[in-house]
């Protein structure tokens, strides 16, 4: 299927059609089903293997002052922390790659953090990850039972290589928000994959927001457990000079009847920043009735920067409501700078104008007050750099 890109300047841009689903080594909790990735790989050519600091190819060894992990929850909901027999391990997903087959097998303890059936909770559940410092392996799995609501939180800071699986999993008709904040010191490393298993007419929204760390290398996975499930896949970064920002992410349509919606941005400024976005959907042949879209857009700020932008769309069955995919990058608009400027706004007022208008529709999907002022900060602070 066609997809749309631009490029202008020096930008380096690549958006392509190429169908990974089928590509990649089958999902497995076992790391020796996994080679050692060489960067040839389909799912590794983009990923400066030689920064992930030994996490892909088994040298990284847990040490250091590790990460701490403090939860904050709202009466009613159950936090705990379980041994690897604990049965829920596993229940969202299976690792499809080594890293994540890695994380899966090197853990001590998960955390898991329950919301009981029928609870509607109105405040937030926060989950603080602040490195400090090491190699860390980490699980984590949230669960909500039928009928439930809650909005998750979980704020990564401070410095770490950390590798990690996290699990969502939604009962039928419950509704989860989850806000994943990417926040890291410069040299950290993150890699993980994030599993969402939807239950029958549930609702489940992630918003992925990525400014820190060196290397960041997200994997959401969406798969349905009954018809009727919603998924919606936001997310906002912003790749600064020498920084490397990848979000792969795959909704697999299994399951009649259900929709799926992602919309991702980025901006890019300075030196070899390197933002990668991958976004492959699945529809198998007994999803009719699928309802998808996806759209990766980015604004690259400077020269230096490159971006590569493949959206995939693999179609089993005919008996769909709708499918498509969008991918574009470029600069500025020079058409809305010129309407600002000439009604007096200064130039660098009005890039500051454009960038968060870009931005605005995505920071509004968050619903937390709180995090939202800290995220638009922080987007202007990146723009001092830039257009300041």
């Amino acid at each position: 299927m066609p997809v749309g890109s631009t490029t202008a300047g020096s930008i380096a841009v690549a958006a392509e059609s190429t169908v990974v689903s089928r590509m990649s080594a089958p999902p497995s909790f076992d790391v020796a089903d996994f080679p050692v990735p060489h960067g040839r790989e389909e799912e590794w050519r983009f990923t400066p293997l030689e920064r992930l600091r030994g996490l892909h190819d088994g040298t990284a060894v847990a040490a250091g002052e590790g990460v701490k992990v403090t939860v904050s929850a709202p009466d009613g909901v159950v936090v705990e922390t379980v041994g690897r027999d604990d049965a829920r391990l596993g229940k969202g997903g299976t690792p499809a790659d080594r890293v994540a087959a890695q994380a899966y097998s090197s853990f001590e303890q998960a955390g898991v953090v329950t919301v009981p059936k029928e609870t509607v909770l109105t405040e937030p559940i926060r989950i603080a990850v602040h490195g400090e410092g090491g190699v860390r392996y980490g699980h984590q799995i949230i669960e909500l039972g039928a009928f439930a609501e809650a909005v998750v939180v979980i704020d990564h800071t401070g410095d770490a290589v950390l590798a990690a699986n996290v699990d969502y999993v939604l009962g039928d008709g419950a509704k989860l928000t989850v806000v994943s904040v990417q926040d890291w010191d410069d040299k950290a490393v993150h890699v993980a994959q994030h599993n969402a298993l939807v239950g029958r007419d549930a609702s489940f929204k992630s918003v992925v927001v990525t400014f820190g760390g060196d290397v960041v290398r997200l994997n959401p996975r969406v798969e349905y457990a009954g018809p009727g499930g919603e998924a919606e896949l936001f997310g906002l970064y912003f790749t600064d000079a020498g920084q490397h920002q990848e979000h792969r992410l795959l909704v697999t349509h299994n399951t009649p009847h259900c929709k799926s919606n992602v919309v991702y941005k980025g901006a890019l400024q300075g030196e070899d920043a390197h933002a990668v976005w991958i976004g492959d959907v699945l529809i198998e042949a007994k999803a009719e009735g699928t309802d998808t879209y996806e759209m990766n857009r980015n604004l690259v700020l400077t020269d230096g920067a490159r971006v590569d932008s493949v959206p995939n769309l693999e179609i089993e069955t005919g008996e769909i409501v709708g499918a498509g995919h969008a991918s574009a990058t470029g600069r500025f608009d020079d058409e809305q700078l010129f309407y600002l400027m000439a009604r007096g706004i200064p130039e660098h007022e009005a890039r500051r104008l454009v960038v968060r208008g870009f931005f605005a529709e995505l920071v509004q999907q968050i619903g937390v007050e709180d995090i939202e002022e800290r995220l638009l900060a922080k987007i202007e602070t990146e723009l001092e750099a830039s257009v300041g």
